[in-house]
């Protein structure tokens, strides 16, 4: 992949089409994965929401532990 695939001019200005890792800088870029995204060379990973109804499955409140 080279380099003109992460940004794209829009105007007068230059965007990242990718985001950029957490851990390592501005300069090293995220893979874009089907579900989710990461960096090659920390392995930092973002997983993607599947949406809205599914997230608030996801959702509980913890169970209260019975006495014995």
């Amino acid at each position: 992949m080279n380099s003109s695939n992460y940004y794209k001019l829009e105007g007068d200005k230059l965007v990242r089409t990718h985001r950029a890792c957490a851990k390592c800088g501005p300069s090293y870029f995220l893979a874009d994965h089907y579900d989710r995204s990461s960096c090659g060379k920390c392995g930092y990973t973002v997983f993607k929401r599947k949406g809205a109804a599914k997230s608030k499955a996801i959702r509980r409140t913890p169970r209260k532990r019975q006495k014995a």
